[in-house]
């Protein structure tokens, strides 16, 4: 078994505000949806064997618990980027002992965890 995605969502027109920061900031590449999902809006990203797909929601909370784990090479250069483009960066480096990671947010407030 290995996970295929994992969806989190943002408020209908949020796409851009998506694009910014799983696009940009943390470099994902946006793969295309299948035509018969493309009306429901959202946008899918991808990098390696990850994949984010993020949904339109009516009535849209941000997950602040829940959330995706993503295992990067660099992460104190992560952090840094993230943090000059004006994204929360919280380091917790002694909850999981021999774990470095710290806790951002998507444009959404939605948590990311990054390893």
């Amino acid at each position: 078994m290995r996970l295929d995605h994992v969806q989190v969502s943002c408020p209908p027109g949020g796409e851009d505000v998506a694009r910014a920061f799983y696009g940009e900031a943390l470099g994902m590449t946006e793969v295309e949806k299948p035509e018969l999902l493309k009306p429901r809006g959202g946008c899918w990203f991808k990098a390696g064997d990850a994949e984010i797909h993020v949904g339109v929601e009516a009535g849209f909370t941000p997950a602040k618990k829940a959330h995706p784990a993503l295992a990067v090479d660099d992460l104190d250069g992560l952090a840094a980027k993230l943090a000059n483009l004006g994204y929360p960066v919280t380091w917790d480096n002694e909850t999981i002992p021999g774990r470095r990671r710290f806790h951002t947010a998507d444009g959404h407030g939605n948590r990311i965890e990054v390893v």
